[in-house]
This record gives C-alpha cells, sequence and structure tokens, in this order.
C-alpha cells in the first residue's frame, strides 16, 4: 500500500519539473522579445549567449537533461527514442531567440547492446533482460511497433551498472 502513494509522489515531482523547465523557457522567451532582465530573472544554468540563442548542457538521464545546477529540460521522446540517447549522454540544449528548443547529443556514453523482452506495467514499458529490467520510451514502443513479450534489442552504458534506462535498437 505504501507503494501508490510513492510513486504518486514521484509522479508529482516529475509535473512539478516539467512545470519548471516551462517557466523557465518562456521566462527566456520573454527576455529576449522584451530585454528587461530587471523583473526577471534568466536561469542560472545558461552557459552561453549568442547571436544563435541560449546554450545550455547537460546530461541525459533516459527520459531528460538535467543541467550543471540541476535544472531538468525535456529532451523530446521522438528525438530520444531516434537517436538511441542513452544515460549519461552529455548533451546540448540551444534554446532561439524565437523559443525554439534544439537538442544535440554532443558526447555518447559508451554503449552495449543486450537483448531482452518487453514488459509492460505500472502503465510503463520496460525490457527484461537477465532478471533485470530497463524502463524504455513509450515512442520507442509504438515506433518499433512493439507488444508486451516482444524480442528487442536494447542500448545501455556500459560502464553504468546503476542504469534504470535503454534505448531501443531494434525489434527482433
Amino acid at each position: 500500500m505504501s507503494e501508490l502513494p510513492e510513486k504518486q509522489i514521484k509522479r508529482l515531482r516529475s509535473l512539478i519539473q516539467e512545470a519548471e523547465t516551462n517557466l523557465a523557457a518562456a521566462k527566456e522567451l520573454l527576455i529576449s522579445i522584451v530585454g528587461d532582465g530587471d523583473t526577471i530573472t534568466a536561469p542560472r544554468d545558461v552557459t552561453v549567449s549568442d547571436p544563435e540563442g541560449k546554450i545550455i548542457e547537460g546530461v541525459f538521464d533516459g527520459q531528460i537533461m538535467i543541467d550543471q545546477e540541476g535544472k531538468n529540460y525535456p529532451v523530446p521522446a521522438n528525438y530520444a527514442s531516434k537517436s538511441k540517447l542513452v544515460e549519461g549522454d552529455i548533451m546540448k540544449l540551444t534554446i532561439t531567440p524565437d523559443g525554439k528548443f534544439l537538442y544535440k547529443q554532443i558526447g555518447p556514453v559508451e554503449r552495449k547492446t543486450v537483448i531482452g523482452t518487453l514488459t509492460h506495467h505500472d502503465d510503463k514499458y520496460f525490457v527484461e533482460v537477465n532478471g533485470r529490467e530497463y524502463e524504455v520510451l513509450y515512442a520507442s514502443v509504438t515506433y518499433f511497433h512493439l507488444k508486451e513479450g516482444s524480442q528487442v534489442s536494447v542500448v545501455i552504458p556500459a560502464q553504468n551498472e546503476e542504469a534504470n534506462w535503454a534505448a531501443v535498437e531494434a525489434a527482433l
């Protein structure tokens, strides 16, 4: 019974982080339009500013990018899925003057490919590999037309034994 509130709390924290990220993006866009940094402060995590926009670097956690300050930036699931991003990849986010978010992988971690079986529970998809489950993005499940029980090859970080996420490489 204590598992349910814990999952609800985790989901609420995720929603709050998404809202904070959206608020930071809205502030950046307003500053770029109005140019008034006195009433609204820019996020502290902006590392570079140039004519093409603000550039922020961070680490992909399997679902989002986290910068050096701990702020979260939502990585589009389709991009993460098609690019086969894995936990630990270094990413660059450019926030353009017109408010677009452009992500790019700039430092891939060492990877290994393993084979497992797709499972589904708690409204999430996982690939079970040798008794261990790795969460996978729903976008990957739909892109590869996977069903529960499907055999898939997934990419995981080679050096991170604690990784929770995998990227779907192919349906077998």
